[in-house]
């Protein structure tokens, strides 16, 4: 049993663990506000911009002369898995449900025959990664200096992939991130940016002109050319808000569940200790008397 020293102490190390995980929640909570609104303020452009190029693009597929980053290599071999993640930890499952779900990916491509090559963003992405696919880890990007991320984080990001692509370093691009849904919730999400994925014909996902017909100056294959390397930085930094405005929220959420669970360890902790130290001067009342009534 441990003694009533090595009890307090114990119940003092908690308390300031609880003081360190409140502060925490208390700053993620601030910092997730400021990255909640700029996830949502992205949203809308970067989601017309998909509809632009699909409405655009939907009538250059399969054209010979169809942008490659709208028609693609032509085969599937070489994959390239983009995994966005956060530089710290302390977030919860924020970033094992984001590796786990491209590890799955990766398996599945392997055990298929493709070639895979993974480009790491974030920390604790190349961290994970290097463990199993250390010689398919392109290059790792850190943005632990970026306080807000901005659209000028974003660019290198994505023109790195995009020169990899004109290189031919790859056929197919992935990119996995955390979709922020609210501070209890982030939806892992698998994006194709290269080529360029179109709604289905048929599947009603389509861009709805209702019905409007548009002529475009100059003609749909150079817009769309110029389109499509802008629309991939946009889907990059969409990502990067995203992920950075779920980490807070992870954040915050894992700060309060082991504040909450720091607090109610103290109390177990506590009633040990009382508990010890009323066995103790019950044992030392019964000396005394015992003692007493031998003399």
């Amino acid at each position: 049993m441990a003694s009533l020293k090595d009890l307090r102490n114990r119940i003092a190390s908690v308390r300031s663990t609880q003081k360190i995980t409140k502060a925490m929640k208390m700053v993620a909570a601030s910092k997730l506000r400021r990255a909640q609104e700029a996830a949502e303020a992205a949203r809308p452009f970067a989601e017309r911009m998909e509809r632009v190029i699909a409405s655009l693009g939907a009538s250059l597929q399969g054209q010979d002369d169809a942008p490659r980053l709208l028609a693609g290599t032509g085969k599937d071999d070489t994959y390239l898995i983009v995994v966005a993640t956060s530089d710290r930890g302390l977030c919860g499952a924020f970033n094992t449900n984001i590796i786990r779900a491209a590890r799955g990916e990766i398996a599945r491509l392997l055990a298929s025959g493709k070639t895979v090559k993974i480009l790491c963003v974030g920390r604790k992405a190349f961290q994970v990664m290097r463990r199993e696919h250390k010689d398919r880890i392109i290059d790792a990007i850190e943005l632990s200096h970026v306080k807000r991320v901005s659209f000028a984080d974003a660019a290198p990001i994505a023109d790195k992939v995009l020169s990899l692509f004109d290189a031919g370093a790859f056929d197919v691009c992935v990119l996995y991130y955390a979709a922020f849904k609210s501070a209890l919730t982030q939806v892992v999400t698998r994006q194709q940016l290269i080529p360029t994925a179109l709604p289905e014909a048929g599947k009603g996902n389509g861009p709805d002109l209702k019905g409007a017909i548009y002529e475009y100056e100059p003609d749909e294959a150079e817009i769309v050319a110029d389109l499509l390397p802008r629309n991939v930085r946009v889907q990059v930094f969409r990502a990067l808000l995203e992920n950075a405005a779920s980490e807070q929220g992870a954040r915050m959420t894992a700060m309060d569940s082991a504040t909450r669970n720091a607090g109610d360890m103290i109390n177990r902790l506590t009633l040990t200790y009382n508990r010890t130290r009323q066995a103790a001067i019950t044992k030392e009342l019964i000396e005394i008397i015992s003692g007493a009534e031998a003399l």
